[in-house]
C-alpha cells in the first residue's frame, strides 16, 4: 500500500494538485487498493482528528491575528518599530524584522505575516531606495518568526503530534524566535553599511515612546498569553478564545475601528486559511494510519539507529531530511508526516520532544523561504515584483542565520529546556 500511496502522491504533486487533496486522493487509493470494502475506514480517518480540542485553538488564534493585523493597530505596530530601529544603518529592514517579531506573538502564521507586512513594508522600502530583491528577502526570513514565538501555529500542531504540552514548546518557542530575529537585524545592519542604503530621519522615524502608548495593547497580548499559560489560568485553546474577544475590544472600543465589513472579512480569512490546514491534517491522519500499518516509521527508526548510531549524527540526517523536506511540502503536511517518525527516533536516542519541537519548527520554518515552494519567498517576490532568483542572491546572508540558529538549538539543549 504504502508504494503505491507514495507514487500516486508524488504524481499528483507533479501534476500542481494542492498537497490536501493529493494526501487524501493518495491514501484512499492506498486502503481501496487493498479492499473495497474499506471505504468507510477512509472516511473515519478522515474524520476523527478534526474531532481534536487543542486544534480549537488554531482558528481561534488565526481570527485573533487577522482582526488585530487588518486595523489601525497593525499600522501602529509598524511605527512603533520603525520609531524603535528605522533611524539606523538597515532601519527600514530591521523595522520588517521587529515586526515580524510582534506581529508573530498576534497571529502565529507566517503566511499571514509575509501578506500583511509584506503589503506594508516592502513598498515603503523600495520609495526609500533599497533594492527591492533585499525588501522581498527581508520580509520571507524574517515573517517566518511567527512560526516560532507564541501563538505558533506549527508548535500547536506538532504538539497534536507528539502529545506534548502546547504550553511548553510556547515558551520554548521564544528564545529561537528572539535569536534568529536579532540575526537577521544584524545582517540588515551591516548589508546596509556595506552598500550603502539610505537612513530615514529621526522624523520620519517617530517618537518611539509615543508610538510605543500607540501599539501597547498589541504588544500585550503575547504577554497575556504566556503569563495565562504558564499559570495554568486557561489551556491553550481557552486562551485563543480570549485572544479573539481581546482583539475585538480593542479594535471596538480604544481604537474604534472594527467594522461589520472588516469583522466579515476577517472571518472569511480564518475560514479559509483553517479549511487548508484540517484538510492537510485529514489527509495526514489518512496517509500515516497506511504508514503506521506497515510499520514503516517504525522501520525507518529502526534502521536510523543500527545503521547511524551516533545521536549527534542522527540529528544532522534529521535536519537534512527536514530542510529537503520543507523545501516540498507545507509546514503542516510536513509535520504531520514526519513527526510521529521523528518523535519515535527522538525518543531512542534521548531527545526531549520539546527540544525536537522546536528542532522541527525551525527546519520547516526555513523551508518557507527557501526555494522551489517557498510559500513566504512567493509572496515576498509577488509583492516586490522581483524574480524568485534575484531574492535568493539576495537571501544567503539570511540562510546563514537561520542554519546558525538551527545548529545551536539542535545541539544545546539548555537552549530549549528550561
Amino acid at each position: 500500500m504504502s508504494i503505491l500511496m507514495t507514487v500516486t502522491f508524488f504524481i499528483l504533486m507533479f501534476a500542481s494538485v494542492p498537497v490536501a487533496y493529493a494526501l487524501i486522493i493518495a491514501g484512499s487509493v492506498a486502503v481501496l487498493s487493498e479492499n473495497m470494502a474499506q471505504a468507510p475506514l477512509v472516511i473515519v480517518k478522515l474524520f476523527t482528528p478534526t474531532q481534536s480540542y487543542p486544534l480549537l485553538a488554531i482558528p481561534f488564534f488565526i481570527l485573533a491575528g487577522s482582526l488585530m493585523m487588518s486595523g489601525s493597530l497593525g499600522r501602529k505596530l509598524v511605527g512603533f518599530a520603525a520609531a524603535l530601529v528605522g533611524r539606523y544603518p538597515g532601519g527600514l529592514g530591521q523595522v520588517s524584522v521587529v515586526g515580524s517579531t510582534v506581529f508573530g506573538g498576534v497571529s502565529g502564521s507566517a503566511v499571514a505575516e509575509a501578506s500583511a507586512l509584506g503589503s506594508m513594508l516592502i513598498p515603503w522600502q523600495k520609495r526609500e531606495g533599497y533594492p527591492p530583491a533585499f525588501a522581498a528577502a527581508v520580509t520571507a526570513s524574517s515573517s517566518v518568526i511567527a512560526g516560532l514565538i507564541p501563538p505558533s501555529i506549527p508548535l500547536i500542531i506538532y504538539a497534536t503530534v507528539s502529545n506534548t504540552s502546547i504550553a511548553s514548546l510556547f515558551i520554548a518557542g521564544i528564545l529561537p524566535g528572539l535569536m534568529l530575529a536579532l540575526g537577521l537585524m544584524v545582517v540588515c545592519y551591516v548589508s546596509a553599511k556595506r552598500r550603502g542604503f539610505p537612513v530615514i530621519s529621526r522624523e520620519q522615524a517617530g517618537l518611539i515612546r509615543d508610538n510605543f502608548w500607540a501599539a501597547l495593547p498589541a504588544l500585550l497580548m503575547p504577554v497575556f498569553i504566556l503569563i495565562l499559560l504558564r499559570a495554568g489560568i486557561a489551556t491553550p485553546t481557552e486562551v485563543s478564545v480570549v485572544a479573539v474577544a481581546y482583539a475585538l475590544v480593542i479594535s471596538s472600543v480604544l481604537y474604534r475601528d472594527m467594522t461589520i465589513h472588516r469583522l466579515m472579512a476577517a472571518l472569511k480569512e480564518t475560514g479559509i486559511a483553517t479549511g487548508v490546514v484540517m484538510m492537510v491534517i485529514m489527509g495526514s491522519n489518512l496517509v500515516g494510519y497506511v504508514l503506521t500499518s506497515e510499520r514503516i516509521p517504525d522501520t525507518i527508526a529502526q534502521w536510523a539507529l543500527n545503521t547511524l548510531g551516533s545521536p549527534a549524527l542522527i540529528l544532522l540526517v534529521m535536519n537534512a531530511l527536514l530542510l529537503v523536506v520543507g523545501m516540498f511540502l507545507d509546514l503542516p503536511a510536513a509535520i504531520l508526516l514526519l513527526g510521529p517518525t521523528l518523535v519515535g527516533i527522538g525518543q531512542a536516542i534521548g531527545i526531549d520532544p520539546v527540544q525536537l519541537g522546536i528542532i522541527v519548527a525551525v527546519n520547516l520554518s526555513i523551508g518557507l523561504f527557501t526555494p522551489p515552494i517557498g510559500t513566504t519567498l512567493f509572496i515576498s517576490s509577488s509583492i516586490a515584483r522581483q524574480p524568485i532568483g534575484a531574492v535568493v542572491r539576495e537571501l544567503w546572508p539570511f540562510y546563514l542565520v537561520a542554519f546558525t540558529v538551527l545548529m545551536l538549538f539542535t545541539f544545546i539543549p539548555a537552549l530549549t529546556i528550561y
